[in-house]
């Protein structure tokens, strides 16, 4: 039979007469007369007469469980050889239907038929026939019908409307339905995982009406508590991908207005964010049990994947949260160094609300990027606990750079730098540059003049003192380290400049002298120059002034 389609397409041998006789099976199979169902036994048995080993897998599951079904409503068989049917019936299903999921490494059934959008019950079903008591024949009938509206559902009614109906191979039918139902199991998997959000924070909010406004003394869970936990952790297993994204949600670790307002939570500082104590605890026996290195790092980095989508459309209250949860992570981080000198006690405190508490090795090259990508007005606080929280610290070069490169990003004044010269980056930065260089000239000026003010009163005085004197005060701003000691400015280098024009001769007699000195020089005088008094006389001292020269 020719496929179709167009002719260019794969051509396929199938079991069947025609599209009508594909009908009639299916309309009998899923019929409560006995009959019909033993009539579309026997056309089946000559589909895989045709077929030999490539029967579909869907089609000869829904026969065994048919055969089940007729062989319990005819009475042929009773009690525990009929379960013992049913459980065989079963066994094949789930092995057969998820044998192609099974990769070289065997991985669980529950989560092979989980990915089928297979009723979790059903394998439970399945491992009670194989391992456990079995089940009774209630249980039994109840699985049969539920396998039997996943095959009609998932397998005969796609075949019907699909253009390629006459070639249902096994092949074709992954492909066929691998979407849809990759589609329904993300669906019912975020449900699944919202709703036991949803209860968590409902046996958070009992916990906090017990406790009252005494948020130090926060009560135990309670018993359900410990189940919703387990099943969270069982949903972080699975797909902890989608856990992160149904937390980042708001409602949850984002709160509402009115969340906030119930836990009484204080204004805050988007310049640097940090998560309100009340609101931690909150949430802190949740992401305890979470707290491994792999779901660190998706959480921070599904963090800053957020935190750069709310660039563009910025919100106030989600964009502070965001960052302060990547406050939070990066804190409980912190380098041991940074307590050493902490008591006991405040050591007890400080990881009393503590995520983590053993050092993590963070990403911090993705986290670094991640950072610069998403800017924010809490990026600059998240840059610096970056930076000085490495293993290896960047440059200090670098590290300036990067603040630089940040302040240009979140249109901030630059931070501090200790360098003197900062390059000019934009048109911005070259306008504070001038207004500053402004400011200082005014500010010098300023002093200037006042510095003038004061000194012109003093020198006034200056001025009186040396009035009638060979000394002048000068008031010139003069450079005084050019010039050798006792040389002032426009001085000859000529020596003569140095002599007075006008002086007095004094006698030696009239010089003042100490008389102790003058006696003790007398004293120690040969006796022949006492007699003849001075060796040197008034005139021999002028005719050696005349005798001087000057070289």
């Amino acid at each position: 039979m020719k496929k179709k389609g167009t002719t260019g397409k794969k051509r396929h041998v199938v079991a069947w007469i025609n599209k009508t006789e594909w009908d009639q099976v299916l309309e009998y199979l899923y019929s409560n007369d006995t009959s019909l169902q033993k009539h579309a036994l026997h056309r089946i048995s000559a589909w895989k007469s045709r077929y030999a080993d490539n029967t579909p897998v869907a089609v000869e599951c829904t026969a065994d469980l048919v055969r089940c079904q007729v062989l319990d409503r005819c009475g042929h068989l009773k009690g525990h050889e009929l379960a013992l049917l049913y459980g065989t019936a079963m066994i094949r299903f789930i092995n057969l239907i998820t044998e192609k999921q099974q990769g070289r490494v065997a991985r669980p059934l529950r989560r092979l038929a989980g990915k089928l959008n297979i009723p979790e019950w059903i394998v439970d079903l399945r491992h009670s026939f194989t391992h456990r008591k079995m089940p009774s024949i209630k249980w039994c009938r109840k699985g049969c019908k539920t396998v039997l509206d996943w095959l009609q559902q998932e397998y005969w009614s796609r075949q019907l409307s699909d253009g390629d109906w006459d070639s249902p191979s096994d092949a074709e039918d992954d492909d066929t339905f691998k979407d849809e139902i990759t589609r329904q199991k993300e669906m019912e998997n975020y449900k699944k995982v919202r709703e036991i959000l949803i209860s968590y924070e409902k046996e958070q909010y009992q916990v906090l009406e017990i406790g009252g406004e005494n948020m130090e003394k926060w009560p135990a869970p309670f018993e359900d508590m410990a189940w919703i936990l387990a099943e969270i952790k069982q949903s972080a297993l699975e797909s902890s991908d989608l856990l992160v994204d149904v937390l980042l949600e708001d409602g949850f670790l984002v709160p509402t207005l009115e969340q906030l307002e119930t836990l009484n939570c204080d204004t805050f500082n988007n310049a640097s964010p940090q998560i309100p104590q009340s609101f931690l605890r909150f949430w802190l026996p949740l992401l305890k049990m979470l707290n491994s290195p792999m779901f660190i790092h998706l959480f921070l980095e599904k963090l800053f994947a957020e935190l750069k989508l709310l660039g563009n459309e910025p919100n106030d209250n989600r964009a502070y949260f965001i960052s302060a949860w990547i406050t939070e992570v990066i804190l409980c981080n912190s380098k041991k160094s940074d307590f050493h000198f902490e008591t006991k006690g405040q050591r007890k405190a400080r990881l009393k609300d503590r995520i983590f508490v053993s050092r993590i090795q963070l990403r911090w090259q993705q986290l670094l990027t991640a950072c610069m990508e998403a800017p924010s007005a809490s990026t600059p606080h998240l840059l610096k606990l970056i930076l000085s929280d490495m293993e290896h610290p960047l440059p200090l070069e670098t590290q300036e750079n990067l603040l630089t490169l940040c302040s240009i990003y979140t249109q901030q004044s630059e931070p501090a730098s200790p360098r003197k010269d900062q390059p000019i980056y934009t048109l911005e930065s070259l306008h504070d540059k001038l207004q500053k260089s402004k400011q200082r000239q005014k500010n010098m000026e300023r002093s200037s003049t006042n510095r003038e003010n004061k000194m012109s009163e003093s020198d006034a005085e200056k001025v009186r003192l040396l009035r009638g004197s060979p000394w002048q005060l000068c008031t010139e701003n003069v450079i005084w380290k050019n010039y050798p000691l006792g040389k002032v400015p426009g001085q000859s280098d000529d020596p003569s400049c140095l002599m007075l024009e006008n002086y007095s001769l004094m006698a030696v007699s009239d010089q003042p002298m100490e008389l102790e000195l003058l006696n003790h020089n007398i004293t120690k005088m040969p006796p022949a120059l006492k007699s003849e008094g001075l060796v040197w006389t008034a005139t021999d001292v002028e005719k050696l002034k005349s005798g001087i020269k000057l070289f």
